[in-house]
Parts: C-alpha cells; structure tokens; sequence
C-alpha cells in the first residue's frame, strides 16, 4: 500500500529550541533535542512504510523556524520520497503571495500551510485572505490547523465554526486540508468535511488508538474519501500515529483511501 503522510516536518535546529513545543516535550516525550540528519527523517518514513511525506516549511512572528529554501534543498535531494510545502508570513500580503508565489512556481511547492495559532488570528482573518485566493489561482490546497493547540497557546483560532466555515463559503474553488482532526470540536469539523466538497480532514498529532469515536465512523462510513493519514512528525512518528491502526475496523477500501489514496488525489505524485 502507498502510504503518504500529508502533516510532518524536518526539523531544524531553530524549530527544535523554540520554548513554544515544551509542553509538547511533556506529554510525548519524541522531539530530538538538536539538529535531526535528514536521513533519519527518511529512515522514520521507512519504519512505517511510507512511501511520500509533505514537509512543510514554518514561519511565525519571530521568523523562518524552517525556510521554504530549506525544505526546497531536501525535497531536491529525495525528490521521490519527499514534497514541499510552503509557509509564509501573513502580516504582509504582497509580499507573502509573492514568496507562495515563488514556493509553488519555482521551487515545485504542493500547498501552502499557516498554523493559526502561531499569528493568533483564524483563517477567516483579512490577511489569509490574499493568500486564499492565491492557492485558488495557482491550483494547491489551503492547509491549517484545527482543534485545541498543544503549545500553551490560544485554541481559539482553531475552531472550525465559524472561522474555517466563513473561508469555505468564500472560497469554494480552495482545496482545505484541515489537520489535527479537531478536537474537541471534532464533530464540527466532520460537519464541514461533509458539507463542502472541497473541504478535507487530515489526522495529524494524533495516534490511531485516540482519534475520536465520531472520526472513527465517519472514516468507515461516508467519509472514507475526505479523511487523510497524517503523522506531525517529529512530535510522533507516522510508526507511532498507525501503530493499532488495525483496531478501528477500516476495510480494505477505507484503509487504503486514509492511509494513501486520497492523498495522492489532492497531492498527486506527477504533479
């Protein structure tokens, strides 16, 4: 089966120091403390057996944690194995539709991803919306974050209702990658999943055996083709993320939509 883990960094020495992820050091226990080779990223993907993970760039107030030339530079060096995704700084528009711009255009970027939390501002905020339009042109998804956040910081930015339901109304040709499932406002984010066609789920920073009982049959039933496997690697490896995978009763279709297929539809290999 073709996995792919569509939520994951490489991460850099600068993203592994920030002071934000120690509760995340807390509860998991899994962030490196320096600098990570990147085959060691590789070998983590070969542990679980997939096949192509999104690695994705960061930038916040303070500046770039991981650059988009940085994970341009991996990607060039496992171009089978790896794909890029961008981050900007959204506080300004032109220039940050300018570097999606370059990302997607000259260095083969597959999506934008803008963690709310990180600005303290939803997506439904006037600076997304710039950037929005842009993906829309340059035909990428729109990936956020959702859910409660695991640094000490604000969670309101991640309710699906009614901030990542304004920007699916206004942008009804945007492909939204919505990851961390959620919580607790798991149900809301289903209902948007299911409501609009453009609008997707992925599974990231969550293991298998704790993703909620509403997820669970929403992936066995009706949204088998909106739910994608994703890992938040380094904070828990795609091995750890799918390791009683097995327990929730997926078919062989559902399994192999969750873990690879609807990925490859929204991200495709050729691209």
């Amino acid at each position: 089966m073709a996995i792919v883990d569509v939520w994951m960094q490489h991460p850099t020495r600068r993203f592994l120091a920030q002071e934000m992820f120690e509760s995340l050091r807390r509860w998991t226990g899994e962030l490196p403390g320096d600098e990570v080779p990147l085959e060691r990223t590789l070998a983590v993907l070969d542990e679980a057996g997939v096949r192509r993970g999104l690695i994705c760039a960061w930038y916040g107030p303070d500046g770039a944690l991981i650059s988009n030339d940085e994970v341009a530079g991996w990607v060039r060096r496992y171009p089978e194995r790896l794909a890029g995704v961008a981050s900007v700084d959204i506080r300004n528009p032109r220039r940050a539709v300018l570097e999606l711009r370059r990302a997607v255009t000259g260095l083969g970027f597959r999506a934008l991803r803008v963690v709310p939390w990180l600005w303290g501002l939803p997506p439904n905020h006037r600076l997304y919306y710039p950037l929005l339009a842009e993906c829309v042109e340059l035909g990428v998804p729109f990936m956020t974050q959702v859910g409660h956040t695991g640094p000490l910081r604000t969670s309101e930015t991640g309710r699906p209702i009614p901030y990542l339901d304004d920007v699916a109304l206004d942008f009804p040709d945007l492909v939204i990658v919505a990851g961390h499932i959620g919580y607790p406002w798991a149900t809301e984010m289903i209902a948007l999943a299911t409501k609009y066609p453009n609008v997707y789920i992925d599974t990231s920073a969550y293991v298998s055996h704790r993703y909620p009982a509403e997820l669970v049959a929403y992936l066995r039933g009706h949204g088998r083709r909106k739910v994608l496997f994703g890992s938040n690697y380094p904070m828990i490896t795609p091995a750890q993320a799918m390791g009683r995978l097995g327990e929730l009763g997926l078919d062989d279709e559902a399994r192999e939509l969750f873990l690879g297929g609807n990925a490859d539809r929204l991200f495709p290999p050729d691209a």
